[in-house]
This record gives C-alpha cells, sequence and structure tokens, in this order.
C-alpha cells in the first residue's frame, strides 16, 4: 500500500500558538505521522520546531521557556515599534538544525512581499531562523526583515493566514490545517475609536481570509480560543490544553483519511 503523505498546515495567531503545540502532541499521540509542515508567523516557530527534528514533548518544553524578553525588543527602524531579532538567537538556540536543508521533515515557512503582495515560501534550502523571523514580521508591529535582494518582508499572514498552498508544494495529499483566527475573538469590546474601527476591521478581514483557505484542506482544527487575546503568552497551558481538545475530536476523521 502507498502512504499517503500527510501534511499539517499551521495557521498564524501571536500567542495563540501554543495551542499547535497541544495539537502536535494529540497528533503524536496518536500516532498520526507527519511528512511536510507549512508554517506562517506563530505556526512557523512550532512547525519549524517539530520538522527541525524536535519531538512534541520537547516542542511544549522550548514553548515553556517562550517570554516577551526573548522574543522581541525596542526597535530601532521607523516601520516597525519592535523588532523580533531576540527571536532568531532564540530560535537558533533551541532548534537542533539551522537549515533548512538539514530538517528531517520538510518544511515550509511562509512570509510576505511587502511591495508586491506576493506569498513567499522559504523551504529546501536557507537560514531557517532568518525565514521564521520574516514570516512572524506583523506590519507595523514588527520591522520588516530585508533580503539580500532588496525586497522588504512581512508577516505571512497579510497573504495566507493558514498555508494550505504552501503544502501542495511540499507534494501533500493529505492536508490537515490548524486555524487559530477562525474562531473570532468574544474578548473584543465594541470599539471607541476610529484606531479601534480600523484595528478591529483589519482582523474581520485576516478571519475571512484565512477561513477563504479552508476549502483546500481535508481537515481543518478549530482550537476554541477566541476568549483569549493572542498576546497573553501567560495562558500558555490553556491555549495547549485547548488545542488538545480541538485536535482530540478531530482523530477520527483523520485517521479515515489517513487509512
Amino acid at each position: 500500500m502507498v502512504h499517503k503523505k500527510i501534511g499539517l498546515a499551521l495557521s498564524g495567531g501571536g500567542a495563540r500558538g501554543f495551542a499547535h503545540v497541544g495539537v502536535l502532541k494529540v497528533l503524536a499521540e496518536s500516532g498520526i505521522p507527519i511528512d511536510v509542515i507549512a508554517g506562517t508567523s506563530a505556526g512557523s516557530i512550532v512547525g519549524g520546531a517539530f520538522a527541525a527534528g524536535m519531538s512534541a514533548d520537547e516542542v511544549m518544553e522550548m514553548a515553556s521557556r517562550v517570554r516577551w524578553g526573548n522574543m522581541v525588543r525596542p526597535s530601532l527602524s521607523p516601520l516597525g515599534v519592535l523588532s523580533n531579532a531576540p527571536m532568531g538567537r532564540f530560535i537558533s538556540e533551541e532548534l537542533p538544525v539551522s537549515k533548512f536543508e538539514e530538517m528531517p521533515i520538510p518544511f515550509a515557512a511562509v512570509a510576505c512581499d511587502f511591495a508586491t503582495g506576493d506569498e513567499v515560501v522559504f523551504k529546501g534550502k536557507g537560514n531557517l531562523a532568518f525565514a521564521i523571523r520574516a514570516s512572524c514580521a506583523v506590519p507595523g508591529v514588527f520591522a520588516p526583515l530585508r533580503q539580500p535582494d532588496g525586497r522588504l518582508l512581512v508577516d505571512g499572514g497579510v497573504i495566507s493566514p493558514t498555508p494550505v498552498e504552501a503544502l501542495w508544494g511540499l507534494g501533500a495529499d493529505v492536508v490537515i490545517a490548524v486555524d487559530l483566527v477562525a474562531c473570532g475573538a468574544t474578548f473584543r469590546a465594541e470599539p471607541r475609536s476610529a484606531l479601534g474601527m480600523m484595528f478591529q476591521s483589519a482582523m474581520m478581514l485576516l478571519r475571512t481570509a484565512s477561513i477563504n483557505q479552508h476549502y483546500r484542506a481535508d481537515i481543518v482544527i478549530i482550537p476554541q480560543i477566541a476568549h483569549l487575546r493572542p498576546d497573553q503568552i501567560n495562558k500558555r497551558d490553556e491555549f495547549v490544553t485547548l488545542g488538545k481538545a480541538a485536535a482530540s475530536e478531530s482523530i477520527a476523521s483523520i485517521r479515515k483519511l489517513v487509512d
């Protein structure tokens, strides 16, 4: 019997990315093999760690060491309030490999060319920490990264919140997507300013874009984390627990696809 190549697409979502760790844990415990992985933003960190050869338990241990202090610092660039340079150092220290070509599981990190709006998919070869930093460079919040050819790169969530397309490029036969944006955000109150209106409208657009990518996936896992903010790193345990719960509900359907 020919083994179906199973792909895992992990969306962005800031601190909500801890829910991806819970999903990975359940997939591993259920014996679901993952052959290729694509990640956007927070999904690129978790997916990159797993693809680099870390076990689900090791990824959970890494997640326990994440702090704002080892992820960001004030930026000197006028294009972003913060720099994610510390994130690059954290990734280099935590992950067992530093280059795409060294990864046991084929992996793609998705960023966006700010000038053209084109999807930029890092895969195959190159510096892993740079690719993940680029995938996580939320416009306006983090300074964009610049490639040697001059291109400015920003968060892949701008163009591909849940990177299903990148998995097809890696040869996936079955796609499992984990969307941390689709559940919405019940913690938000009605906006009281023009800036609040703009911010919440942007989040609606992001959610719509993410949901519109679901049709290319075979299974979509949506953790019920609407009540948790994307900046709540201190809620990591709750994120992980809710990720586990959502994945557990989908295991039977995943097994049918795999078998």
